[in-house]
């Protein structure tokens, strides 16, 4: 009867571990008892007496367990992540893996994210075409001062948002921040269409870089929250691909200006539209489920998961959220925590690659790179610009073909290494009286491999990179702070760009923008560590073995 009794809490108990994710081995050993227990009485064994149950029990514990290291080889891959960031240090995981492909739901929501980069490259751009004409309309074409300040002040803006992103992100949400975030480019962009004062334009435009900082920072949150991991990185690339068509547009938008010299505002209007689809689109779009895990919603966590992966990956999802255990075990890191020794080290390296990405010259080539063209004499240089734009999509594209493969360091390596050949090509064309007959061509071919080689690993490895390596409990507001760093160094080139290439020359400027560079691949050498193939609690456990 005692034994009898064991074997039906022994069936109980294999019925409620079959519905829930094992955490680890002590628990499959345990689920074995269980099934042993179960697999002798659905044999017919009687296990009433105790030799003869004994002997029964044994040879079923022998077949049970068999079917166990069955299940255990063909269900479970132990993996050994480097965590290089961490002084080379190993850490074994054994995740579940992944029983087939995503669906591919998931693609539809990072769509919807990326009309928040599109808007973030628009903003970036605009300006670039229609400074000269905003300038005649609002009475600034003589004032370089208040010319600049159109461009910077969208910087300014950022920086703010950049930061406000992080913590909003972590309050309500990310879809319900995307929502938020839809207000001040709705407002910024009708605002900078009708303004008839350069004070209204600048107040326009510091609310529409409100907006794109808050973008800059969920953007590319959501989108490492929400992909799958075989495909993270070609996902994660895809921000910057939007945020390069978002240039392209705004590039393109601004050839009818030499017929039309009142079409910048319709150049800045439009940017509500894509502003007013982003608040709908997330009203229907799901929660990450790594911040729902966090607040502890469970079940919204697990509806969430259906609906971007399918109901067939819930369990292994699930099991990742578990194992990195950071939503049920600490709180959300405060902003003085991210300046630890326990977090310091991996958040230095965010912010220095967004230092290095905007030192490296890229949006001074954005902003300027129609009046750099003129200065060569190249007649038509709005095209030419929208050329460099073009670059900056194929080039991105190229890039997010690759990010799984080649892996995130070695795409920084070559891309830094490439811009620092490109800027000195430059240089050299606006100084060598030698090229001065062929300053224009190669002011254009080399701005055009500068934009490439940036495309394919400074511009999209960045914001792929830094939610990857950051711990879940400081994720949100890692980004933000590496963004605020961004944006910071953004502002400042884009307020003095013009003066000091006025002081110093472009060809001296160029010079400088190519030794940033040289340093970056020896930082990126040293300080990255490769995250390609990892899932987001794989390089968590690895990066902060602590936690």
């Amino acid at each position: 009867m005692q034994a009898s009794t064991h074997l039906i809490r022994g069936n109980l108990g294999f019925e409620l571990s079959k519905r829930r994710v094992l955490p680890c081995f002590g628990e499959v050993r345990e689920r074995n008892l269980s099934l042993n227990r179960n697999l002798c009485i659905q044999s017919g064994s009687i296990c009433s007496g105790l030799s003869s149950g004994a002997v029964s029990m044994g040879a079923e514990l022998a077949r049970a367990r068999n079917v166990i290291q069955t299940v255990v080889r063909s269900s479970v891959k132990s993996r050994s992540v480097k965590a290089q960031a961490s002084g080379g240090d190993a850490e074994d995981l054994t995740p579940i893996n992944p029983q087939g492909k995503s669906s591919g739901t998931v693609l539809p929501f990072v769509g919807v994210a990326c009309l928040g980069a599109i808007l973030f490259g628009y903003h970036l751009g605009v300006v670039n075409g229609a400074l000269e004409y905003l300038s005649k309309d609002l009475g600034i074409a003589e004032n370089t001062v208040l010319q600049g300040w159109v461009v910077s002040t969208l910087l300014a803006g950022a920086t703010v948002g950049s930061f406000t992103g992080g913590a909003l992100a972590d309050k309500f949400g990310r879809t319900k921040t995307f929502q938020l975030d839809a207000i001040p480019l709705i407002i910024g962009a009708v605002l900078t269409a009708t303004a008839q004062t350069v004070q209204t334009m600048i107040i326009g435009r510091l609310l529409a870089g409100i907006g794109i900082g808050i973008s800059s920072a969920i953007v590319p949150l959501y989108i490492s929250e929400i992909s799958p991991t075989e495909i993270r990185g070609a996902l994660g690339s895809v921000n910057q691909l939007f945020i390069c068509i978002g240039i392209l547009a705004a590039l393109v938008a601004g050839l009818p200006l030499a017929g039309n010299p009142l079409w910048w505002r319709t150049m800045f209007g439009v940017a509500a539209v894509p502003s007013i689809l982003l608040a709908l689109g997330m009203a229907f779009s799901p929660e990450s489920p790594r911040w729902l895990f966090q607040q502890g919603k469970i079940p919204e966590a697990e509806k969430s998961i259906r609906t971007l992966y399918g109901k067939e990956r819930v369990a292994e999802v699930m099991y990742e959220l578990r194992t990195a255990g950071q939503g049920s075990t600490e709180q959300e890191a405060g902003w003085f925590d991210l300046f630890s020794s326990r977090y310091w080290k991996v958040v230095s390296v965010g912010a220095a690659l967004f230092l290095f990405q905007q030192l490296g010259g890229i949006n001074a080539v954005v902003y300027y790179s129609t009046a750099v063209f003129r200065s060569a004499g190249i007649a038509s240089d709005v095209a030419a610009s929208a050329l460099v734009g073009a670059s900056n999509v194929f080039g991105t594209a190229i890039a997010s073909s690759l990010m799984d493969r080649q892996g995130r360091k070695s795409l920084l390596i070559t891309s830094f290494a490439g811009m620092a050949a490109s800027m000195l090509l430059l240089s050299l064309s606006f100084t060598w009286k030698v090229l001065a007959p062929y300053s224009g061509t190669l002011a254009v071919i080399g701005t055009v491999l500068y934009v490439l080689s940036f495309s394919l690993g400074a511009g999209p490895v960045p914001a792929l990179l830094l939610p990857e390596i950051f711990a879940s409990r400081i994720r949100a507001k890692a980004v933000a702070l590496s963004l605020g760093m961004h944006w910071i160094s953004n502002f400042v080139i884009g307020l003095y760009f013009l003066s000091v290439v006025n002081k110093f020359g472009i060809s001296s400027v160029y010079l400088g923008f190519a030794g940033v560079c040289l340093l970056a691949v020896l930082y990126i050498a040293s300080n990255v560590v490769e995250t390609k193939g990892r899932s987001l609690e794989e390089i968590e456990l690895a990066l902060n073995p602590t936690t």
